[in-house]
């Protein structure tokens, strides 16, 4: 069991969200004068009616009558004009501090490793930066401020019931012990019920989310009815969780609603017989008041255990985020170099990697690719090598070796200068629901759409482009889904390209196109690794026949380096064996 289920109020994690508040201070005050100013009028008029009758009505002297209507009007307006300041400075006091706690969420996720994001689901991921965001808001529009007003108001009103009259008073406050220990009772029940609702809210969000990306695949394999009954599981538990905190609420509040009455019944007899009997103590404007002061004496009780529902929820909220906010999943960027330009030299030396302890994925390798080279990587699925394009981008840190740049370690270098002089061309391309321009340009100020359409005509896709729909400004929808694979693939060739990068990486750049589109990608790839250091990784050893250097690997290691020519000449080697079978395949075909 966490820290935050022991408690019914963790203090610590309150505290840490109010630090948020500092640069609203202002706001935070003008809320709190606020609260005070709706705890004390709304408490006050009570106390004039009785006044009013005890001094006007019941001495049947009228000349000052209208006075105390007057000082409740005025009362009356002052509460109004307080409550219409509290609902909207508190409200907006709520929406920037989630603004600020949003934006700092964003951009903590925006550097964690890749790691984090392989474990964690995207459904889940969401939830923490919408929804649970709009709960923490939640904190301060309707939790806390509503709970001191109540609190305050609840002091006020006891303190006037007390002074007015202490027989009366003592028959209310004979009850709140009931009510409290009701609402601590309903308090801590009520926090594990939202615990178990913002889990399923997760869990829904991550199962549809899922769902509806993968509606491709589950389609084709004719999974829907079998994902219909999962989604109806996880619902019916959604739905449980919910009716856990109303089967709570129906228990609470009408047990609050009875001794309320009670109280305000024993309130009337008493104070009906003193009256009758002609107790001093007792006026018909005391028991006038009273009647008005048990409702506001109660009623607060009730709120307060509904506020806290809020407050409860808001806190698991917050600490959900916060729990991500703390996770310590960032790539070391304590380097100072800065990579202005490379030149393209590269070495791997000795570099041991593995995704999950003590499963090495590559296992010692070492190579070096001089500057302007066109070096290949072959190898079977899973032999490692897409793994050494996400270490020299530094998506993961390695085990040990080393892997320069230049001769400079590129731990020594800034994340973003490193990045910046690589470009990736990926198989499984993203495309944002946007036009091709700001596709292609990732909203980059400094790239113009003239500069886009310039390394378009480069590399020969201009044409493709411009008989689009709008053209450059055609939107491409949700990942791309109004291009075809191919058309995708030449998006994200150019996105590559217009970077001008100092190294260029294909990752499997043409393995699901077709064959007019993997023409244009082998002509632009001509065009573009010109000069360049280029790192291609490729199934179709058609396409790496003129590389300078061509890396095998097998189950994490180098298995065999050199050009197409000379590694068809080793005897049984495992490039050779594997342009035979492709070439054979070719040739049946």
């Amino acid at each position: 069991m966490t820290q935050t289920k022991k408690k019914i109020f963790d203090v610590s994690l309150f505290t840490r969200l109010l630090t948020y508040i500092r640069p609203y201070r202002m706001i935070f005050i003008l809320s709190l004068i606020c609260v005070i100013g709706l705890a004390i009028f709304g408490a006050t008029r009570p106390y004039v009616l009785k006044e009013a009758i005890d001094v006007q009505v019941a001495t049947k002297q009228y000349d000052g009558f209208v006075f105390y209507i007057g000082i409740m009007l005025a009362l009356l307006l002052l509460e109004v004009v307080c409550q219409l300041l509290f609902i909207y400075y508190a409200s907006w006091l709520g929406q920037s501090v989630v603004k600020d706690v949003r934006v700092k969420l964003f951009r903590h996720m925006l550097k964690f490793k890749m790691t984090y994001f392989d474990k964690s689901s995207v459904g889940v991921l969401i939830t923490r930066a919408v929804t649970d965001m709009e709960r923490i808001a939640d904190i301060f529009g309707e939790g806390l401020f509503m709970i001191f007003s109540d609190i305050l108001k609840m002091l006020v009103v006891a303190g006037f019931m007390t002074y007015m009259n202490w027989k009366l008073s003592l028959i209310v406050f004979t009850t709140l012990p009931l009510i409290l220990f009701a609402t601590k009772i309903f308090q801590k029940y009520m926090k594990r019920a939202f615990e178990d609702v913002r889990t399923e809210v997760s869990n829904l969000n991550s199962f549809v989310q899922e769902r509806v990306t993968g509606m491709k695949i589950l389609q084709l394999f004719t999974r829907e009815t079998t994902e219909y009954k999962n989604f109806k599981t996880i619902n019916e538990r959604h739905k449980k969780g919910w009716l856990k905190t109303v089967w709570y609420n129906s228990i609470f509040f009408p047990i609050a609603e009875f001794l309320s009455s009670l109280t305000m019944a024993m309130v009337i007899l008493v104070g009906g017989y003193d009256i009758v009997s002609s107790d001093p103590g007792t006026t018909l404007g005391h028991l006038i008041a009273f009647t008005m002061f048990v409702p506001m004496l109660f009623r607060p009780l009730n709120q307060i255990a509904n506020k806290f529902n809020t407050l409860q929820m808001g806190m698991v909220a917050a600490d959900r985020v916060f729990k991500v906010l703390d996770t310590e999943s960032n790539i070391d960027d304590s380097g100072t170099h800065e990579a202005n330009q490379f030149k393209g030299n590269i070495k791997f030396e000795d570099v041991r990697f593995s995704y999950i302890k003590d499963e090495e994925v590559l296992k010692g390798i070492s190579f070096d690719v001089k500057a302007g080279e066109t070096v290949a990587i072959v190898g079977a699925t899973g032999a490692g090598k897409s793994t050494i394009i996400n270490l020299l981008n530094r998506f993961y840190d390695i085990d040990s070796g080393t892997i320069e740049v230049d001769g400079t370690n590129i731990k020594d270098m800034t994340l973003s200068s490193l990045r910046e002089q690589i470009a990736v061309v990926l198989q499984d391309v993203f495309l944002f629901a946007d036009t091709i321009v700001n596709n292609i340009t990732l909203n980059n100020e400094y790239v113009t759409e003239a500069d886009v359409i310039d390394a378009a005509k480069a590399i020969g896709i201009h044409d493709f482009i411009s008989s689009l729909p709008n053209g450059y400004h055609y939107n491409v929808k949700e990942r791309g889904v109004m291009l075809s694979s191919g058309q995708r693939q030449l998006i994200s060739f150019l996105r590559a390209y217009v970077t001008n990068p100092s190294i260029l990486i294909l990752d499997e750049a043409t393995s699901s196109v077709d064959s007019y589109s993997e023409q244009l990608i082998q002509d632009a790839t001509d065009t573009i690794t010109k000069g360049r250091t280029s790192i291609v990784i490729a199934h179709r050893l058609a396409t790496i026949q003129q590389a300078d250097k061509i890396i095998v690997m097998d189950a994490g290691k180098i298995v065999e380096i050199g050009t197409h020519q000379s590694l068809l000449k080793l005897q049984n080697g495992y490039y050779k064996n594997l342009y035979e079978v492709q070439f054979l395949k070719a040739e049946a075909v």
